[in-house]
């Protein structure tokens, strides 16, 4: 149980280690800050894993404890008026909660993590900055770590801050290259806008349950969820948190930040794009579940949204040439799969997706790394082709993350993807079969784009330049070991959650049926009558040769899209022929160009382009707003010191010559001017007396005298 009480420690190694790297590791030789930052987070990963079995041997269904107070003092000192009427005294406590969501979460963040930093340390082995690197790194560990393990959503969000400003360190570490900082900014500017729907969303639910809290909060919602579903409060406080997770998540129309986040070194695209920062806004979702049920207009939204990000960014990704930016965009649509599920209601189904793809993508991320490694630098697939017997390790890891993603049957992704696409199909009576649709379709895309990628990679004629081919070699051993396991783990993981059609009974599910059980149903009731004949998390046996049939097509469209793909590019020579460009060269221009969204934006919201409308109104609203401030408010605000200081200047005056200079001085004067006469006879001298005493008796003698 030490492991457990003291779960806090995991995320304190890591920020142990950046501290140490940020202000010592210029000093250190790369061989201890590979002992340090490595070293702390292989730590994290066992003490998660001894915290999680101990949690499990408790049968408790969750774990809780407060650190300590962090904000206001929960005595009444500091009492606000809630939505309803009530009052709530103002409370934050610094806190962990650990419950099976946050095992899922800490196991594959801390164990890809780990395998991150160790390939990290051959891919990096020649790089600047080495040890301002991994201190980065472990900055970003303990900022997920936070947000993780965090008890209430204000010590969620200060996680949530910390890997937005880790990404921007890490995605900007090459600083000298211009697209590297311009593509941090881009990431940091609009995850902030996302950061803001957290905030409002956030302190909307403070004002309706007068609490942070996780647990409570879901228990509050649950028992009043009668009277708060469908309320405008309830959908505005889950519209805001969404809008947080688009931005952390990368879904539509935030998502534009993270193919340039390619600019950073592989292992941040490893690391951000697999197993981390992405999954933030898929994790408050989740964790915020009790809420969206209560919206049903909300989980519309999500799943609309998810739909549509899921076949947008794969059909982006068809044509693009850069092999990091084609992962970047299947993670965007890998994402839109899990907002798709969350949205539909099968939140367990969207966490498994998140919990496979956290290793395949990192395979895949670590072996396009190991590819450019390969390549000195080279990261156009245009420029590769032959490279599967040269590299021959990273060729058979990477082959089998692509089958994994693709959804090939045996591997994790198939057993993920497909729960997705039948609970697509059948919950709610079948009202969300259309995006059933969009899904099956991005399926189709992703193993056609996934394989073209390994056929213009590993086969046909090699492309590189002759420089480049006479520096090939496989990756070393730091770096094709962690590949080794995540291949590995690409295969076996999906068997955690093998559903009672295939065989299994969905221990994935059940484990995580305490975070998820006692929903209100999206349809406006609690399904109390299912739930006495149901256990929590059991899903009905139904679907029968429908399941069956849907899960048919789902293998028939990954083999169909790897069959495209061999075809179109089984032997791809010096020019490589794009099927799309030659059907359809508009269609093509458009998917290469990203839509124009980027061109979008730029016209829309920056100064880099002629003024469009969105941008005529900004920058006119802007200037007018500033020509407001600066002869109104400020105006005010100076019209209002003069005044101050004018009448500060008349009370002196006053002051000094009415107050000081009549009333006080004046009196004074006066004594003054008419005790001269007197002062001048007493003027203390011992001389000046006894003369005025001659006189005196001289004058008494002679008047005496007289009369």
């Amino acid at each position: 149980m030490y492991f457990l009480t003291h779960i806090w420690m995991v995320p304190l190694l890591p920020a142990a280690g950046a501290a140490i790297m940020l202000l010592l590791g210029r000093r250190l030789p790369k061989p201890v800050v590979n002992g340090i930052c490595v070293g702390a987070v292989a730590m994290s990963f066992l003490w998660t894993v001894a915290a999680v079995l101990a949690f499990l041997h408790s049968g408790a269904p969750r774990y809780e404890a407060e650190l300590y107070t962090w904000l206001g003092t929960g005595s009444g000192a500091q009492v606000f008026t809630l939505y309803g009427g009530g009052h709530a005294a103002f409370h934050v406590g610094a806190g962990v909660l650990l419950d099976p969501l946050s095992c899922v979460w800490l196991l594959f963040v801390t164990g890809v993590g780990t395998l991150i930093h160790i390939y990290s340390t051959g891919y990096m082995s020649h790089e600047g900055g080495y040890y301002r690197f991994f201190g980065y790194l472990n900055l970003f560990m303990f900022s997920m770590l936070t947000l993780i393990l965090a008890n209430n959503y204000l010590m969620m969000f200060v996680g949530w801050e910390g890997v937005g400003l880790c990404s921007y360190l890490l995605i900007g570490f090459y600083f000298h290259k211009h697209s590297a900082s311009t593509a941090a900014n881009k990431a940091f500017i609009t995850n902030r806008i996302g950061d803001a729907g957290v905030i409002l969303g956030s302190l909307t639910i403070f004002w309706l349950f007068g609490t942070f809290d996780f647990v409570k909060v879901t228990e509050l919602a649950r028992a009043q969820s009668a009277t708060l579903m469908g309320t405008t409060i309830i959908t505005m406080a889950t519209l805001a948190l969404f809008v947080g997770a688009c931005g952390k998540s990368a879904q539509l129309p935030l998502y534009v930040w993270l193919p340039d986040a390619m600019e950073g070194p592989t292992p941040v695209s490893a690391l951000i794009h697999a197993a981390t920062m992405v999954t933030a806004g898929v994790y408050m979702v989740a964790r915020s579940n009790a809420l969206f049920v209560l919206a049903p207009e909300t989980m519309k939204v999500v799943a609309v949204v998810g739909a549509l990000t899921a076949i947008f960014a794969a059909s982006i990704g068809l044509v693009q040439n850069d092999i990091k930016r084609v992962l970047a965009y299947s993670t965007i649509s890998q994402l839109g799969y899990m907002f798709l599920a969350l949205g539909v209601g099968a939140f367990a189904a969207g966490v498994f997706h998140v919990f496979t793809h956290a290793f395949f993508k990192a395979l895949l991320f670590l072996g396009s790394g190991s590819v450019i490694h390969a390549m000195s630098g080279q990261q156009d697939m245009r420029g590769m082709g032959g490279l599967r017997k040269k590299i021959p390790i990273t060729f058979a890891t990477m082959l089998i993350g692509t089958l994994a993603i693709a959804g090939v049957p045996g591997l994790a992704g198939f057993f993920s993807k497909d729960e997705i696409l039948w609970q697509a199909w059948s919950a709610h009576d079948g009202q969300f079969r259309v995006l059933w649709g969009v899904a099956f379709l991005t399926a189709l895309m992703t193993s056609f784009y996934m394989f073209r990628l390994i056929f213009m990679t590993f086969f046909g004629d090699k492309r590189m330049t002759h420089e480049e081919e006479h520096h090939l070699h496989e990756s070393p051993r730091s770096m094709t070991v962690p590949l080794m396991v995540l291949a590995f783990c690409s295969i076996f993981a999906g068997y955690l959650g093998v559903g009672p059609s295939l065989g299994g009974s969905n221990h994935f599910e059940h484990f995580l049926a305490p975070v998820f059980e006692n929903h209100a149903s999206v349809e406006g009731a609690v399904a109390e009558a299912s739930a006495a004949s149901e256990k929590p998390g059991e899903k009905k046996e139904e679907g029968g040769l429908m399941e069956y049939g849907l899960m048919g097509l789902s293998v028939a469209a990954a083999f169909a899209g790897i069959f495209a793909g061999w075809k179109a590019y089984d032997r791809p020579g010096k020019d490589v022929r794009e099927p799309i460009n030659a059907a359809a060269p508009p269609v093509y221009r458009t998917l290469l160009n990203k839509y124009y969204v980027d061109e979008l934006y730029d016209r829309l919201f920056t100064g880099r382009a002629k003024l469009g409308p969105v941008r005529l109104g900004a920058i006119g609203a802007g200037e007018a707003m500033w020509k407001f401030d600066a002869n109104v408010i400020d105006g005010g605000v100076n019209g209002g010191g003069w005044m101050t200081r004018a009448a500060g200047r008349l009370s002196s005056w006053w002051d000094k010559w009415a107050v000081d200079g009549v009333g006080v001085n004046g009196p004074a004067i006066v004594v003054r001017m008419l005790s001269y006469p007197m002062r001048l006879l007493q003027a203390g001298l011992l001389q000046w007396y006894a003369l005025v005493m001659v006189f005196g008796v001289a004058g008494l003698l002679w008047y005496y005298l007289l009369h």
